[in-house]
């Protein structure tokens, strides 16, 4: 039975009989307001051509129930034709019209029509996710990206409604009776998982802008009426402007839809979608609090994001998602490259070093490290495949493509493939085949070498020097990831030689070279002078691990700090703390290496990254006789960098966080108590509403705060985001009673929604370390009981955050790995869910080989 998945065969055969023309979708959200409706009527039509007359095919639709089916005007019975999430449609002609008419769900899960109740206003707001598979939520639908057609959506909902789709929104046509219908242009050819439609007495401010080009561009950007008192929209205008200014130029052409909406919506999963000419953003990007400049920096990285794709992912579109990897990567990577040449964020390949590569490096030392170009059998497939190295490995590589053929080639044939395809769909080789005609150059192997292969590659640099200090030999040793991935690639990468110059530490000399093979000779460092540091993918060219020699990581433990340009100091870091991961450097020692250079850390967004791995290295990675010392260490440093740091600043607040984050004793933590009553101030720190819940957080967790303070809280913030903060804070008390029911919340009901589900999660997992034991054990046999049947009953979005979120992380021992097996043996899961419970087990396994390295060290 093929309930709701689609494999590529299914697919493939239905794009080589179907030619579809066009849709004609009508909704009626005229209940939408009143939260016991659970349903609103879809009418699509739907007109397409078969290849084959008399062949037969299905089309998808997730619906509670169908009341009527007419295909080419003859009726066909529901009873029959819907099931298993499919319509069966038979005997077709050479030209079809199809009419389905369906009760679509409300949904809370952020897929398909998300609907909130804003608890401060009780207004509804209304918003469409389809990637991956879910338009068929919203109306019948061929749901696979090589079956483009024209979207013609018309809508009835309240008149007092802002209404918005992937066509400019019409003027609204008033019934009389408190609704209206708005009725949109049909879209360009375009697939059904970028159309979108977005409802709700939204706060909408408008802009224009005139490209470089000459093209004028509607713009909007929109926020729930209680958000609007924090909607800076200039803020994003510019970097829409910047972004519209970057890429029309590189790529030569216009932007390719009639308007571009901007809609930050509640309880979304990602961080944004690309829907066509209408991008939905998760409301957490509308800052209602003070927030570190490094949250802008990602802003404005997610809105490159998202408006490259109007080109790479809208315009041209992968036939299936096994070029997932592509879209997104290539998102991603111009959205840095944008950045830095358009934006006044010119250190973002920094930031892009410390997060991106970061989360590619450690997807990519799971067990489930695969290709970049996975094997997508089926939906279940990709829907496990949004990760790390499909987004950030990816890039990666991109960036190290761009490096192998250069810049002006790279583009010139992004340029080409997109005149070749526009409004069509392509794979891979179509743009390597472009990329290959502008560079000269046969990319067959480096394809096969980057992107058919897992896992990275580990560089270490090997020298000789003469009693003068003068290198006699320099090799680049290279290995492969492990015997099961043991390729060796083709890097561009730069060597970059550091001296302390003036009390800084600056590179003096840089020799870049192609690396392949186990051993590279380097001839132009010999007969150079050894300096303080080696420092290997200087400028972060290409992907991949490296290490320092023995007389680097000596400069480095010095000098950390002392580093003149923020990405050298970056890539040192990111190389301490996957030796940390991998058990090659303890974790008192990784600490030491931190407290002694953060205080000097210049870029905010990797202080905060420094500040979460500092603490997990002492609550995950340290031997637990050595934890209580180590925590100590932490928080007395946390309180010292707040005491120094600088009024009003972006690190005060980072350290405050850090500070309360970290806080143990009861001394410490009655002065995170004094912060939050008021008591106690430090110049230029304002206590807003998100530093309030933070250090309540604090509180609970550190058994200094209960449900009355929690509740009081709530009360001074009566909004969504208060009420998921008052659950979260309940779950987080650290109490048998306070878990139990937590995870009932959780896995035994299934009204929560989906920011909601998270939110109590995170609380029942917030435990002190002292605490696991005892709060958290008695889950492990628990969740092997109950995550199976959660996964087949729950939507997938639902059924991650439990099989990942309450996966027993913290209780890191043996006998968690051993129930682990014993679930995965007798249960046999499906892959998706395996796959989960297989990456989540491997952090309790690298936590036992790290603790038993620290263990070592004492």
């Amino acid at each position: 039975m093929p309930g709701t998945n689609l494999t590529r065969e299914e697919a493939q055969e239905r794009a080589a009989l179907l030619d579809v023309q066009s849709y004609e979708v009508s909704l009626d959200w005229s209940n939408a307001p009143d939260p016991e409706a659970k349903t609103y009527t879809s009418a699509t039509t739907v007109r397409f051509r078969a290849n084959t007359p008399g062949a037969s095919t299905f089309i998808d639709l997730i619906a509670p129930g169908v009341r009527e089916i007419t295909l080419n005007g003859t009726a066909v019975d529901p009873a029959e034709a819907f099931k298993d999430s499919r319509i069966a449609l038979a005997n077709l002609q050479a030209e079809n019209e199809l009419r389905v008419v369906a009760d679509c769900a409300y949904m809370n899960t952020g897929e398909g029509l998300h609907r909130m109740i804003d608890p401060v206003d009780g207004e509804a707001y209304l918003y469409t996710q389809f990637e991956v598979p879910d338009s068929r939520r919203v109306f019948a639908a061929f749901e696979q990206p090589d079956l483009k057609a024209t979207f013609a959506f018309t809508v009835q909902g309240p008149d007092s409604w802002q209404i918005f789709s992937n066509s400019p929104t019409p003027a609204a046509e008033p019934r009389g009776d408190g609704t209206a219908v708005w009725a949109f242009e049909p879209t360009p050819r375009i697939s059904s998982y970028i159309t979108a439609l977005v409802g709700g007495k939204y706060h909408v401010a408008r802009s224009e802008h005139t490209t470089k080009r000459g093209q004028k561009i509607p713009l909007a950007v929109a926020v729930r009426t209680s958000l609007a008192e924090y909607l800076r929209p200039e803020e994003i205008f510019e970097i829409t402007r910047q972004g519209f200014d970057f890429f029309t130029e590189k790529f030569d052409r216009d932007y390719p839809f009639a308007k571009y909406d901007q809609l930050f919506v509640p309880e979304f999963n990602a961080g944004a979608m690309e829907n066509a000419g209408c991008v939905t953003f998760r409301e957490e990007m509308i800052f209602r609090s003070k927030v570190t400049d490094a949250a802008y920096e990602q802003r404005a990285e997610v809105i490159l994001h998202e408006m490259a794709h109007m080109w790479f992912g809208d315009l041209v579109t992968m036939q299936w998602w096994n070029d997932l990897w592509l879209n997104e990567s290539f998102a991603t990577f111009t959205s840095f490259y944008a950045q830095v040449a358009s934006t006044r964020f010119k250190d973002a390949w920094t930031t892009f070093a410390n997060g991106e590569k970061s989360w590619g490096y450690r997807q990519d030392q799971l067990p489930s490290t695969h290709p970049i170009v996975a094997e997508i059998r089926d939906l279940e497939d990709v829907m496990v495949n949004f990760d790390g190295i499909t987004y950030a490995k990816g890039a990666s590589v991109l960036k190290q493509l761009v490096a192998w053929v250069g810049d002006d080639h790279f583009f010139e044939g992004v340029r080409s493939y997109f005149n070749r395809h526009e409004w069509g769909n392509t794979t891979l080789a179509d743009l390597l085949g472009a990329l290959e005609e502008t560079s000269g150059r046969d990319l067959k192997e480096w394809a096969k070498s980057w992107l058919e292969t897992a896992g990275p590659n580990t560089l270490r640099p090997v020298y000789e020097v003469d009693d003068a200090g003068t290198f006699t030999s320099f090799t680049v040793e290279q290995e492969g990831f492990s015997e099961q991935f043991p390729t060796l690639r083709p890097h561009r990468l730069a060597i970059g030689l550091y001296n302390m110059v003036e009390g800084a530490l600056v590179r003096t000399d840089r020799v870049e070279l192609d690396v392949t093979g186990a051993h590279t000779e380097v001839a132009e460092l010999v007969g150079k002078a050894r300096p303080a540091l080696v420092l290997l993918n200087d400028d972060d060219l290409t992907y991949a691990k490296i290490r320092l020699d023995e007389h680097s990581m000596a400069t480095l433990v010095d000098h950390v700090g002392d580093f003149a340009e923020s990405l050298p100091r970056t890539l040192c870091w990111g190389a301490a703390w996957d030796m940390l991961r991998n058990a090659e450097l303890a974790a008192r020692d990784y600490l030491k290496l931190v407290l002694g250079g953060i205080g000097r850390e210049s870029d905010i967004g990797v202080a905060q990254l420094l500040q979460r791995q500092a603490k997990s290295s002492v609550e995950l990675f340290a031997d637990p006789a050595w934890r209580p010392t180590g925590q100590a260490l932490l928080a007395d440093a946390s309180w010292e960098h707040l005491k120094a740091a600088e009024p009003g600043s972006d690190f005060q607040l980072a350290w405050v966080r850090s500070f309360a984050g970290t806080a143990l004793t009861d001394e410490q933590l009655a002065y995170v108590a004094a912060l939050l009553d008021g008591s106690q101030t430090l110049e230029g720190l304002t206590v807003d509403t998100e530093l309030r819940w933070t250090l309540l957080m604090a509180l609970v967790v550190g058994g200094k705060a209960d449900v009355p303070e929690i509740e009081a809280e709530l009360e001074r913030d009566k909004t969504a985001t208060g009420e998921r903060y008052a659950l979260q804070a309940r779950a987080a008390r650290p109490t048998a009673e306070a878990k139990a029911e937590a995870w009932a919340s959780v896995v035994d009901g299934d009204t929560l929604a989906n920011h909601t589900v998270a939110s109590v999660i995170g609380g029942f997992q917030s435990v002190p370390a002292d605490k696991r034991e005892e709060l958290l054990k008695p889950y492990v046999a628990k969740y092997f009981a109950s995550v199976e049947g959660a996964w087949d009953s729950r939507t997938h979005e639902i059924a991650t955050q439990i099989a990942t979120g309450l996966y027993p992380t913290f209780v890191i021992e043996q006998s968690t790995l051993d129930a682990t097996q014993t679930f995965l043996d007798s249960a046999q899961p499906v892959p998706a869910l395996r796959r989960l419970i297989v990456e989540s087990a491997d952090t309790i396994g690298r936590c036992l080989k790290a603790q038993e390295k620290d263990r070592s060290a004492s």
